[in-house]
């Protein structure tokens, strides 16, 4: 590896809308085969994932 390849910044792409959701929505499946989620609690928590995931993206 030369130093022109250790000195280039990695490339950033962009997350797009539907990638968060699937990573949200395998999270939550995840939880309720496990018991940790409820139809009840359900809207709230996707809602949480979903929001916690795209920060984590997002931030410059």
């Amino acid at each position: 590896m030369g130093v022109e390849e250790k000195n280039r910044q990695p490339v950033r792409q962009e997350v797009t809308d539907e990638a968060i959701f699937k990573v949200a929505k395998e999270i939550v499946v995840k939880f309720i085969e496990v018991g940790r989620l409820t139809p009840a609690s359900f809207e709230e928590t996707f809602d949480h994932i979903y929001k916690a995931i795209e920060r984590t993206v997002r931030t410059k």
